[in-house]
């Protein structure tokens, strides 16, 4: 690309992220921990709310947004994203652009950094009060440009699950923050135990309470713990984001609580 074409490129990205009010960066230092669950639950949930949402899935390699809001396959033919929810969730996924869900993208860094550039600048996004971008595991190339690219950010907010393995890589998300002065919302410790749905007792599957304990270690915030819940899979695997189920347990009230808490650090603001 010229520097002529990147130059306006650039400047159609300042003017689109000049019109979204609040964006939130959703982070992994590790796949597998449900990150993209969290994503699209936190966006659907601002979406239910009543806000003007979109969600962008910044992950090249492994686009799930599209799948867990029951549009896998769907091919954009513009720029023009995605409408769900009465056009309160607009959605982009480079899913939308590929011949077959099999495709596998292999890019290099520059390749992926002009895809983000172009979701940014080209996407039209319109006027919203939160942007929800779903960000690949770790802190390469994907990570790093949004931060610089997106303007002024209300934060990032670290998905992890409890066991050690999974909390070491998070702090590395941590320190990626505050490195780049990207505020952190807080952390989410995800598949935080088991409770069965039978008898209502809690089985702590892969330990807990790490992620609560790293937010203290690290002063920052704590968002909640999400238990286990098969539910939740089948939701994510039909397409309907759990928070919109209606449901009362714990998993149901942490994700409730967790769009309740970041609601109230980005309007307090």
């Amino acid at each position: 690309m010229a520097n002529k074409e990147m130059n306006e490129l650039d400047l159609r990205v300042k003017k689109n992220m000049e019109q979204i009010k609040h964006k939130i960066v959703v982070m992994s230092g590790k796949g597998g921990v449900g990150k993209s669950t969290m994503s699209t639950n936190i966006a659907y949930g601002l979406a239910l709310r009543g806000y003007k949402v979109g969600i962008l899935d910044a992950d090249i390699h492994g686009p799930n947004v599209a799948l867990m809001l029951g549009k896998e396959g769907y091919k954009a033919a513009t720029f023009k994203p995605l409408e769900l929810l009465d056009g309160n969730l607009k959605v982009v996924s480079l899913s939308f652009f590929l011949g077959s869900s099999d495709d596998p993208i292999i890019w290099r860094g520059p390749a992926k950094i002009g895809a983000i550039h172009q979701f940014l600048g080209d996407v039209q996004w319109g006027e919203l009060d939160y942007l929800v971008v779903d960000l690949p595991p770790g802190t390469g190339d994907e990570p790093l440009t949004i931060a610089q690219s997106i303007g002024k950010a209300d934060g990032s907010v670290i998905v992890t699950t409890p066991q050690e393995v999974s909390i070491l890589d998070s702090r590395k998300s941590i320190k990626f923050s505050k490195l780049i002065n990207l505020p952190i919302l807080g952390i989410v410790e995800n598949m935080s135990g088991f409770v069965c749905p039978h008898c209502g007792e809690r089985i702590d599957i892969f330990k807990t309470g790490g992620g609560e304990k790293t937010a203290q270690e690290l002063n920052v915030d704590f968002l909640g713990k999400v238990p286990m819940n098969p539910a939740i899979v089948t939701a994510g695997d039909s397409g309907n984001p759990y928070i919109g189920s209606g449901e009362k347990n714990a998993a149901h009230d942490a994700l409730e609580e967790i769009v309740d808490k970041l609601v109230a650090k980005t309007q307090n603001k």
